[in-house]
């Protein structure tokens, strides 16, 4: 009888310790479920913004060798040369809803399930590659900047031409935004 009591106190301070260990690794996973999504948030900026550098680096250069020589271009050359900075915005964007739908932004202790986590990661990639589409944006403006140096009158259609690439960095954030409200992040 008194090795039963032993053995039956021996088990219930096992189940006991590993049921903390269990509640201690559920709480790990579910910091290691948001650093996921942290890291889903800072691929969607870093590679939508580092692209969206090298676009405007790409424009501006034309738009300051143009306005150097026709200064009253300044307006139109301005507005080429931002249009690649949009796909940093959209980076910006995933990652703030990303954020917030993990309960990082404003309190909030939301749990962040390990597939939400996972998804967030794929979530930011999906829109930091698309936002790579302004380095091509930024060659097209640098082209439309161009132009507009030689005639002014085509500098609506340089915007037309200039805006195109910029459609797969919209596919982009709408698939992301998409997938999120699918894990439950929005």
């Amino acid at each position: 009888m008194k090795w039963n009591i032993i053995f039956i106190g021996t088990i219930f301070l096992l189940l006991l310790a590993a049921g903390t260990a269990l509640a201690q690794d559920e709480t790990s996973n579910l910091e290691d479920n948001k650093t996921l999504v942290i890291l889903g948030c800072a691929l969607a900026i870093s590679i939508a913004g580092v692209s969206s550098a090298i676009g405007l680096a790409l424009a501006g250069s034309s738009a300051i060798a143009v306005t150097a020589e026709k200064p009253n271009l300044f307006g139109k050359c301005l507005v080429l040369q931002v249009l690649p900075m949009t796909q940093s915005v959209y980076g910006l964007l995933t990652a703030i809803l990303l954020m917030m739908g993990a309960g990082l932004l404003g309190g909030g202790g939301k749990t962040v399930s390990s597939l939400a986590g996972m998804g967030s990661v794929w979530i930011g990639l999906a829109v930091g590659i698309t936002g790579i589409s302004a380095i091509n944006q930024g060659m097209v403006a640098s082209s439309s900047i161009s132009a507009v140096g030689r005639n002014p009158d085509v500098a609506a259609r340089g915007i037309i031409f200039t805006v195109m690439p910029e459609t797969i960095a919209i596919f982009g954030l709408l698939v992301g935004i998409l997938l999120m409200t699918g894990l439950g992040l929005l």
